[in-house]
C-alpha cells in the first residue's frame, strides 16, 4: 500500500494521511467481498446461510437518521459508532449478525427544503441520502449494504400502504383481545351472533334491516383505521394539519414559525386505543430502561375511576373522575373549549341580565363563549396544560345539577380542561384539586371540603380544626376520610378513599347517574396531513362517501410527479386544506371493478405522516427485495422471532435518542401488535432491548442580542470571549447547524482519520451519557492509535517489529486481565472502559519492550481486542503481521482465568485497628503464613516489641490485626 510521509516525519508513522490511505482501501475491500452480508434462512439474501446456520443470531438496530440537507455533524454517529462496535464484537464472538442502516426520509422537513430551494423532494431526498451514505461509510460503519432501505422508496412504501390496508381491513374484537379481518366481523353480523359496537350505528337500525351503504358504514365505523372528525392543529401558514410534537408551546408551528389552530376535521385515524392495555402491559416484558418505562406509562394513562352525568338544560353531560368520592364537593363543572356541547350549554342571556365581570363586558354568554373559544384555538395543548399559567376560563350562562345533592352549580368553558382526556368535562372540586382551586379563586366561586385533611397536613400549614376549606392556604390532595358527603340514600362520611369511592359508584349504578370505567390518556392516532411528500392512501371513495380499500396488486400507489408541489396556503385560519395532490390532473379519480362492476372512484388526497416508515422499517431490513410478501415468515422468525415462551421476540438491541421515548416506539409496537394478532409476524414486540445513546454537546456562543454566533470563529481572551470583537456568552448546549457549533465528521476524518473519531467518541464516556465536545482531547486517541501502531511496525522501515517469543508472566498477566476487562465492556456497552484497559495494556507493552519485540502473542491479541473499536488499523496490522482474511470473523481474545488470580496480594497490617504496615504475601498464604510475615516487617515489629499481644485477627489474603495491651 503506497504511503505518502508528512513532513519531518518518519516514513511509516501512523499520520492522518496514513489512516486515511489504510481507512478507504479496507472499506473497498469489504464493499467488494461483502464482509459483512448477513445470510438469510430463504430468500434472495439466503447465499451461505447454511454455514452459519448453528450460530447464535443477533439483531443490532439504529434508530434510522433523516436525511438532511446538511449532512452529519460528530453529535449524529455516536450511537452508530456504538452499535458498529458491538455489532462487531458480536461477529467476533461467533454470532451471526444483521445490522444495516436506512433513511427515514418523507414528510414536512424534507418537502420544506425542496420548497426553499426549488427543487423535487425526490432530488433533494436522494442527494441528501447518498451524502450520509457516504458519510457513514467514511466512518468505517460494518453495515449489510444489500439491506439498506429508504421509506421514500416505491419499492418500500409499497409494504407501507399494504399495512395500512391490514388495518383498514381489521377491527378489535374485545372478547378475543386481539384484531380480527372486518370480513369475520360481517360474517358474524350476518350471522346474528354479534350485534354493532356501541356507537358504531348511529341509525339504530337492526342490522339485517340495513342497505349495502348503511352496513358499509357500521363496518367502517369498526375498522382499525378509520375516518373520523376530529379537533386538529391545523396551520393555515403551511397548509397542512400538524402533530403536537410539530407545535410549539406558544401554539405556533415548528417550521415557519406560523400560527396554529384546533379546529374540527374528518381524517383519517388509527385505534391505537384499542391496544392500550396491551401497549401497558407488555412493558413489562420488555428489556427497557424504567425512566423510559414510565414516560410510555404515562403517556397511555390508563386511569380508574368512575363517569358522572350532570343534567343540564342541553342534556346530560358527562364527565369523568377517578376521585368519585369527592362529588360532594364539586361546586361548577368545566368543559373544554372544543366540546361538542359547548353551543347547546351557552346561555342565550346572562341569568340576571348582568355580564359578569370577568367576561369583559360581553353582551351575551355566546358572545364572551365565542370569544374565549377562538382564542383558545391558537394556543398549543402544552401551552394550555403549563403548571405555571394563569387560569382563564369563562361562565357559559347555564348550571349543571350535581347528581349526588341536587345543587345547581355553574358550566364553564376554560382551555386547561382538554377534549383529549376523558370525556373532555370535569366536576370542579377545588378543595382538592390544585388547578381547581387556582381557577374558583381567579372567579370567586366556592370552595367545599370534603375529605377530612390529616393532622400533619394542617400543622404543616398551620389550619385549625375548625377552619373552612376556602381558608385553607392550598387545596388538599392527601388521603383523608370523608366528610359532609351524605344524602338520603348514601353516606360517606367517615369513609377512607377507597371505600367510599365504591360506595358512591354503586348509588350512581343504581341511580343511573354514573359507572365505574377505566379511563386512558390516549387518543387515537390522527394519520392524514394535507401534503404532498408523504405515502398516498390506497383509498378511493364511492357515490355514497363511504371508503375502500384499493385492490393489493395495485400497490404501490406512487405519488404522481408534480412540478409545484406547493401547498395551498393561507392566513385565515377558517380556510379549507387543499391538498397538491388534488392538483393533479386525472390523478383524483380512478375507474375500478371492486367486485361490484366497473365505476368511477374519487382518490383519497390526504398522504400518510412521516411516522408511517418508521413504524415497521425493522421488518423490511429482514427481506428488502422480497416482492412476494412484507418479509417471509422464515425470515422473520429467525431474526425476530421469541427465544423462549415468556420471550416477546423483536430486535436484540434498539439504540436512539430518548427523544423517541413515546411516539415512535409507541406507534411502532402498536403496528407490529396488529400484525402480530393477524398472523405475519410471529414476535409480538419489535425492540427486545433498547438502550437510549446519550448526546455529544458543544460550547455555544450568543451575543447580546440572544442570536447564535459562528463558535469557530469564536476566540478566548482574559477569560471573555469574542467574535468579531464583541463579547459573547459561553454555553453548553445540544450540537447543531441552527446553533453555529456544529463540528463535521469528514473534517475529524480528514486531521486524524476515522477510528481516531471512532475511539474518541466510544472513550469521551459512557455510551448513555451525555458529554462535550472536546477538539483538543481527540489528539490523545490519535496517540493512542500511534503507540499501538509502534508496537507492530517500525515507523523509520515500515518492517514488522514484533518477536516470535514466550510472554513473560507479568506481560501475560496484564493481558488476561485486559481482555477480560476489555469484553465486560463490550458486554455491557462501556465502551470507554474497554478503552481505558487497552490502553493501559498499551502502556505496559511500551514499557516492557521499549526498543521493540513485543511477542507476536500480544501483539495478535491487542490488534483483535482493538478490531471493533478501530477496524481499519487493526485489519491493517492483522494483514502485517502475516493474516490473509479479514479479522471481522476473526475469534475475539478470550481470558484465561488461571492469570487472573493473583500470585502475590498486598494487605494491611493493623495494631489495635489502626493500619501500621503493608505485607506482600502469597495469595493462598494461610493464617500461619501471613501473621508471621507481620511480625517480620520491620514497622510491626517495633510496634509489637515489648507489648503484650492479647489477640491476632487474621483474615486470609484480606488483613492482620494484632490486639496488644
Amino acid at each position: 500500500m503506497a504511503e505518502t510521509p508528512e513532513p519531518d516525519q518518519p516514513a511509516h508513522r501512523y499520520s492522518a494521511a496514513l489512516a486515511n490511505t489504510i481507512e478507504a482501501t479496507w472499506q473497498d475491500r469489504w464493499e467488494a467481498e461483502g464482509t459483512f452480508h448477513a445470510p438469510n434462512p430463504v430468500g434472495d439474501l439466503a447465499d451461505g446461510f447454511d454455514a452459519v446456520a448453528g450460530l447464535p443470531k443477533r439483531y443490532v438496530l439504529d434508530m434510522f437518521p433523516y436525511p438532511s440537507g446538511v449532512g452529519l455533524h460528530v453529535g449524529h454517529p455516536l450511537g452508530f459508532i456504538g452499535t458498529d462496535v458491538y455489532a462487531r464484537y458480536l461477529r467476533m464472538t461467533g454470532h451471526n449478525v444483521i445490522h444495516t442502516m436506512g433513511y427515514d426520509a418523507f414528510g414536512l422537513p424534507a418537502e420544506q427544503y425542496a420548497l426553499q430551494t426549488n427543487t423535487h423532494p425526490r432530488v433533494t431526498t436522494e442527494a441528501n441520502i447518498a451524502n450520509m451514505r457516504r458519510q457513514l461509510r467514511r466512518l468505517g460503519l460494518a453495515h449489510d449494504p444489500r439491506r439498506s432501505v429508504a421509506t421514500t422508496d416505491p419499492e418500500f412504501y409499497r409494504w407501507t400502504q399494504w399495512i395500512f390496508l391490514q388495518l383498514f381491513d381489521s377491527w378489535y374484537d374485545a372478547d378475543a383481545d386481539r384484531a380480527r379481518p372486518v370480513r369475520e366481523l360481517a360474517a358474524e353480523l350476518d350471522a346474528g351472533t354479534r350485534q354493532p359496537a356501541p356507537g358504531t350505528n348511529p341509525s339504530g337500525t337492526p342490522w339485517s334491516a340495513l342497505d349495502a351503504t348503511g352496513r358499509r358504514k357500521v363496518v367502517n365505523a369498526h375498522r382499525l383505521a378509520y375516518l373520523a372528525e376530529v379537533p386538529v392543529n391545523w396551520c393555515p401558514g403551511l397548509g397542512t394539519v400538524l402533530s403536537n410534537e410539530e407545535v410549539t408551546a406558544d401554539g405556533r408551528s415548528e417550521r415557519g414559525n406560523f400560527p396554529v389552530f384546533r379546529r374540527p376535521m374528518e381524517q383519517w385515524m388509527l385505534r391505537i386505543t384499542a391496544y392500550a392495555d396491551r401497549l401497558l402491559d407488555d412493558l413489562d416484558r420488555l428489556d427497557w430502561s424504567d425512566a423510559i418505562k414510565t414516560q410510555q406509562r404515562n403517556w397511555i394513562g390508563r386511569s380508574t375511576g368512575a363517569r358522572v352525568r350532570f343534567a343540564t338544560p342541553a342534556g346530560d353531560l358527562e364527565v369523568f373522575t377517578t376521585r368519585p368520592d369527592t362529588l360532594f364537593g364539586a361546586t361548577y363543572v368545566v368543559v373544554a373549549p372544543e366540546h361538542p356541547l359547548v353551543d347547546a350549554l351557552t346561555a342565550e342571556a346572562w341569568p340576571d341580565g348582568t355580564p359578569p365581570a370577568w367576561t369583559g363586558g360581553s353582551a351575551t354568554p355566546a358572545d364572551a363563549v365565542g370569544s374565549y373559544v377562538k382564542e383558545a384555538s391558537r394556543r398549543s395543548d402544552m401551552d394550555r396544560q403549563a403548571g405555571d399559567r394563569a387560569k382563564t376560563g369563562v361562565f357559559t350562562g347555564t348550571t349543571a345539577t350535581n347528581p349526588v345533592d341536587g345543587a345547581e352549580i355553574p358550566v364553564f368553558v376554560a382551555d386547561y380542561v382538554l377534549m383529549g382526556y376523558g370525556t373532555g368535562a370535569i366536576m370542579a372540586v377545588p378543595a382538592h384539586d390544585h388547578r381547581d382551586l387556582e381557577f374558583a379563586r381567579a372567579f370567586d366561586l366556592p370552595v367545599t371540603g370534603v375529605v377530612e385533611p390529616s393532622e400533619a397536613w394542617r400543622a404543616e400549614h398551620d389550619v385549625a380544626a375548625d377552619a373552612p376549606a376556602e381558608d385553607w392556604p392550598e387545596a388538599y390532595v392527601g388521603p383523608g376520610v370523608a366528610m359532609a358527603s351524605a344524602n338520603d340514600d348514601v353516606t360517606l362520611d367517615g369513609l377512607g378513599v377507597d371505600a367510599a369511592k365504591a360506595a358512591i359508584t354503586t348509588w350512581l349504578e343504581a341511580a343511573g347517574r354514573g359507572e365505574a370505567t377505566v379511563q386512558y390518556k390516549l387518543r387515537d392516532w390522527l394519520f392524514s396531513r394535507q401534503r404532498y411528500w408523504g405515502e398516498p392512501f390506497p383509498i378511493v371513495f364511492g357515490d355514497d362517501g363511504e371508503p375502500r380499500a384499493l385492490p393489493e396488486d395495485q400497490l404501490p400507489l406512487e405519488l404522481p410527479p408534480m412540478d409545484d408541489f406547493t401547498p395551498t396556503t393561507s392566513d385565515r385560519e377558517d380556510s379549507e386544506p387543499e391538498p397538491p395532490l388534488g392538483r393533479v390532473e386525472g390523478w383524483g379519480t380512478v375507474t375500478l371493478d371492486l367486485g361490484d362492476g366497473e365505476a368511477t372512484y374519487r382518490r383519497e388526497l390526504n398522504t400518510m405522516p412521516n411516522w408511517a416508515g418508521s413504524c415497521w422499517y425493522e421488518l423490511r431490513y429482514l427481506d428488502p427485495t422480497n416482492d412476494e410478501a412484507l418479509v417471509a415468515p422464515e425470515n422473520e422468525r429467525y431474526w425476530m422471532g421469541p427465544q423462549t415462551d415468556d420471550d416477546v421476540g423483536g430486535v436484540d438491541l434498539y439504540v436512539g435518542g430518548v427523544e423517541h421515548a413515546v411516539l415512535h416506539l409507541l406507534y411502532a409496537r402498536f403496528w407490529h401488535k396488529v400484525l402480530f394478532d393477524l398472523g405475519h409476524v410471529s414476535s409480538s414486540e419489535p425492540f427486545r432491548r433498547l438502550f437510549n445513546q446519550g448526546l455529544i454537546q458543544a460550547y455555544e456562543y450568543v451575543d447580546d442580542r440572544g442570536f447564535y454566533v459562528e463558535a469557530s470563529e469564536v476566540v478566548e481572551e482574559d477569560g471573555r470571549y469574542l467574535h468579531d470583537g464583541q463579547e459573547v456568552r459561553r454555553q453548553l448546549g445540544r450540537m447543531g447547524k441552527s446553533r453555529k457549533n456544529a463540528v463535521a465528521p469528514d473534517e475529524m476524518c480528514a486531521r486524524y482519520g476515522a477510528d481516531t473519531l471512532r475511539l474518541y467518541e466510544m472513550f469521551s464516556g459512557p455510551l448513555d451519557q451525555s458529554r462535550p465536545w472536546d477538539d483538543t482531547a481527540v489528539v490523545g486517541l490519535f496517540r493512542l492509535l500511534q503507540r499501538i501502531w509502534r508496537l507492530v511496525v517500525d515507523e523509520d522501515t515500515g518492517e514488522v517489529r514484533v518477536a516470535d517469543v514466550e510472554p513473560s508472566d507479568d506481560t501475560r498477566r496484564v493481558l488476561h486481565r485486559t481482555t477480560a476487562s476489555v469484553r465486560d465492556g463490550m458486554d455491557t456497552l462501556r465502551f470507554n472502559t474497554s478503552i481505558a484497559r487497552i490502553t493501559e495494556l498499551t502502556n505496559h507493552l511500551t514499557s516492557a519492550h521499549p526498543d521493540g519485540g513485543v511477542p507476536r502473542e500480544v501483539a495478535v491479541a491487542l490488534v483483535l481486542l482493538m478490531a471493533p473499536l478501530a477496524p481499519h488499523a487493526a485489519e491493517e496490522l492483522w494483514s502485517r503481521l502475516g493474516h490473509e482474511g479479514s479479522l471481522a470473523h476473526a475469534a475475539y481474545p478470550e481470558a484465561d482465568e488461571a492469570w487472573l488470580v493473583d500470585d502475590v496480594v498486598e494487605v494491611p497490617v493493623q495494631v489495635n485497628g489502626k493500619v501500621r504496615g503493608r505485607i506482600s504475601v502469597a495469595a493462598d498464604a494461610d493464617q500461619e503464613a501471613m501473621e508471621a510475615a507481620a511480625r517480620a516487617d520491620e514497622k510491626v515489629a517495633a510496634l509489637l516489641d515489648g507489648a503484650t499481644v492479647r489477640k491476632v485477627v487474621v483474615v486470609p489474603g484480606r488483613m492482620v490485626n494484632f490486639v496488644v495491651a
